[in-house]
């Protein structure tokens, strides 16, 4: 849970494997089945694998109780998500290294969902939510949309991702001090919590500090990613000291059994009240995830297909879900460490699971004793780590739009729920994109002379002069909103302008919306009226259906529309000669128009 909103971990990859001699015969190709068992490695990787499973599976059972807390429901919900999601991952991912397990985003998420929080039957809804989440997921991975992560904007994803870390270091204060504050957000109760000093319970305050301390101390040591499970432990020891004897453990909070938990059936009931915080912890475990498919290869080299991923990390929250885990996404964190601590397989993921499982039959008295603050400094410090002010300042100097969605998602996610959020901020960023490409539009004039083949660029007439061929070529997107903007730039008809003709080149359009085709057909129509003409050129294909679909070439003359060309040039050679022709029918080119064959275009 270390990766509290998908931290930047170590990008190495293995080396892909050698190309084999010229003439020597290809390998045979392995049937379905061997190829899923060649993801666990071999003999040769066993090694390498159980040392790194060891390490991320000792490291996670701290880091899972952790997540439970961050999430504010039963902590062992967020062991049996760490457990359950790194076994179903690493059976389904299409990446061989990903670690699915709690993400610190996805647990904050959580503890913004009152009917999770509130809830006599959190067991229940735990499972209903990560099934949900889980469905959702596996919907999008079988509808092979793993690029559907790049439409979420990175002013989004930034500004959420470091309010999140505010969020943790926040929502950790009851935890740490002693004193649950009062408020209907984070900020209130933690102005609460200065508020009342006096009522701050000192000894769990320093058990957190220690914590922090030892964490910042032992991982300069060979202990590295298991410094995090030494200084729990040791600072969980205070409380045997009589000065630090009444602060909080888990087990004042829940019994952790010896055991495995039974399935757990969700319950339909909750479908609709859950729905949309399944949603937004499917889009931002998605996202987290596709972070590492996109920078970690596989053992063969290849970089890992985003929707196997999207499938496997479904796969991995229905059974977290089904044995009460709380929902599940890859974390860059956890497949650092694993990676780091030499896995070369997904064998090492698998193991991780193992030793969580052995830990809780064997430990689970012990883990009761871990001390609450001590959780709440590790969750701080992960917090701290996780606030990027470098992103927000790059976020916030790239432009007005960018800095407007960076800071309402980041406001937002500070002071109401996360689920909701998260969703604002991809609207707005969606809204303010549409805006701002709609206002891109720009129509210039092609004008050519006898010294180049070649058209100059120059502003379309403000007016329609009679006998007048103007070629005008629009750039931008070409979509409903911008249709105002569009119609707004072209040249204004007179109430007569004989024999006037405006050649408008949509080459590279590759569909027209209902609202442009209408501004182009009421152009048109004008145009006649006034005694001139509208010619289309560099029409494709699905253009030219959108257009004879809705009689808009019955509008403005079938043989005033042309269709694009493999040939640049061909289409707009054809409709220019339409042009002179209705322009000067017994005349050569219009002024300034030199004859098609002189120019190449």
């Amino acid at each position: 849970m270390s990766d509290a909103a998908g931290e930047t971990g170590q990008n190495d990859s293995a080396e892909p494997p050698a190309e084999p001699p010229a003439g020597a015969p290809h390998p045979p190709k392995r049937g379905p089945v061997r190829r899923y068992l060649a993801r666990f490695g071999t003999r040769r990787t066993m090694l390498s694998d159980a040392r790194a499973g060891l390490v991320l599976g000792i490291e996670s059972i701290p880091d899972g109780l952790a997540s439970g807390v961050l999430a504010g429901v039963n902590p062992v919900y967020g062991l049996y998500g760490y457990l359950f999601g790194t076994l179903g991952g690493a059976l389904a991912t299409g990446s061989v290294y990903m670690s699915v397990q709690a993400t610190g985003a996805m647990s904050v998420m959580i503890a913004d969902v009152p009917l999770v929080v509130g809830s006599d039957r959190q067991g229940v809804v735990i499972a209903t939510l990560s099934i949900l989440t889980g469905l959702v997921m596996l919907g999008l991975g079988l509808a092979r949309l793993g690029s559907l992560v790049r439409f979420i904007p990175t002013a989004v994803l930034v500004g959420f991702i470091n309010a999140v870390a505010v969020n943790i270091v926040l929502g950790q204060l009851a935890n740490l001090t002693g004193y649950a504050g009062e408020g209907a957000n984070r900020i209130i109760r933690t102005i609460d919590t200065f508020a009342h000093l006096t009522s701050i319970h000192w000894p769990s305050l320093v058990i957190g500090a220690v914590t922090i301390g030892l964490i910042l101390l032992l991982e300069r040591t060979f202990l590295g990613p298991l410094s995090l499970v030494v200084a729990v432990v040791l600072a969980s020891l205070l409380p045997l000291v009589p000065w630090f004897g009444d602060a909080a453990i888990v087990g004042d909070l829940t019994d952790v059994p010896n055991a495995i938990p039974l399935p757990a059936l969700p319950d339909p009931s909750l479908t609709l009240d859950l729905l949309v915080p399944a949603l937004s912890l499917a889009l931002v475990g998605l996202v987290q995830g596709a972070a590492i498919s996109g920078s970690i290869a596989n053992p063969d080299g290849e970089y890992p297909d985003a929707s196997a991923d999207f499938r496997g990390q479904g796969i991995a929250n229905l059974t977290s879900g089904l044995f009460q885990g709380m929902p599940v996404g890859g974390s860059m964190s956890a497949t650092a460490i694993v990676r780091a601590a030499g896995a070369r397989s997904a064998l090492a993921n698998l193991l991780a699971a193992v030793v969580m499982i052995v830990g809780v039959l064997l430990l689970g008295g012990v883990i009761t004793q871990v001390a609450m603050p001590a959780l709440a400094g590790l969750l701080i410090l992960v917090g701290v780590r996780t606030f990027k002010p470098r992103d927000l300042v790059m976020v916030w100097r790239t432009g007005p739009i960018q800095a407007s969605v960076l800071a309402v998602t980041f406001v937002l996610t500070l002071i109401v729920p996360l689920q909701y959020a998260v969703l604002v901020g991809v609207g707005l960023a969606v809204v303010l994109h549409v805006a701002r490409q709609s206002n891109r539009v720009v129509i210039r004039r092609w004008v050519y002379d006898d010294s180049s083949p070649h058209p100059v660029e120059t502003e379309p007439p403000a007016v329609l002069a009679p006998g007048e061929v103007v070629v005008l070529v629009p750039y931008g997107s070409l979509f409903f909103a911008a249709a105002p903007i569009f119609a707004g730039q072209l040249p204004e008809i007179p109430d007569r302008c004989e024999r006037a003709v405006v050649v408008l080149r949509m080459r590279g359009t590759d569909e027209l919306g209902s609202t442009f085709i209408r501004v182009v057909t009421d152009y048109a129509e004008r145009l006649r009226r006034a005694g001139g003409a509208l010619i289309l050129v560099g029409l494709g294909d699905r253009v030219m259906t959108q257009l004879d679909a809705t009689r808009a070439t019955v509008v403005i003359g079938r043989d005033r529309v042309f269709a694009a060309t493999p040939r640049i040039g061909d289409s707009l050679d054809a409709g220019l000669a339409a042009a002179r022709a209705f322009a000067a029918p017994s005349a050569s080119s219009g002024p300034g128009e030199p004859e098609a064959s002189d120019r190449d275009r």
